[in-house]
């Protein structure tokens, strides 16, 4: 028994001779498709190695600029204590100069004699109004930057 075998219905020349064009097309597509492939690996490539190198650069930056923070908390760190310790220098000598001047009115009134006694400004009130002599501050920009 044989069973029927479905036969294509063009000779056999006319389906090899459209076969080898359609072998030699998919042939250059695969080879075309390899080539672009091969240029877009290598472009991935060229990325990642950009981005590895700007994460280095970024890395140094960063800890370049954590060193400058840290060096200027430790000015301010400094800065802050020596304010600290001129504000309580402030306060001392003011109440000292308050007991004094309590002690000339003091004399002055059993004395009968007049003194010229000035009215001390609060300091921590008003700061730019400090009984001081006049003296140029000295700085620079290096002083501000860390």
């Amino acid at each position: 028994m044989s069973s029927p075998v479905a036969r294509p219905t063009s000779s056999s020349s006319e389906s090899g001779s459209q076969q080898v064009p359609v072998d030699q097309r998919k042939r250059r597509r695969m080879e075309s498709n390899r080539e672009s492939a091969k240029r877009s690996r290598m472009r991935k490539q060229q990325r990642l190695d950009e981005l590895v190198h700007e994460m280095a650069r970024l890395k140094e930056e960063n800890a370049r600029v954590a060193a400058q923070i840290e060096t200027c908390a430790q000015q301010f760190a400094g800065l802050d204590t020596e304010n600290a310790v001129l504000t309580a220098q402030v306060v001392e000598l003011t109440a000292r100069l308050r007991s004094l001047n309590s002690v000339l009115r003091f004399v002055e009134e059993f004395s009968g004699m007049a003194l010229d006694i000035p009215e001390i400004p609060d300091p921590l009130l008003r700061p730019w109004q400090l009984p001081c002599p006049s003296q140029p501050i000295m700085a620079s920009a290096d002083m501000l930057q860390c």
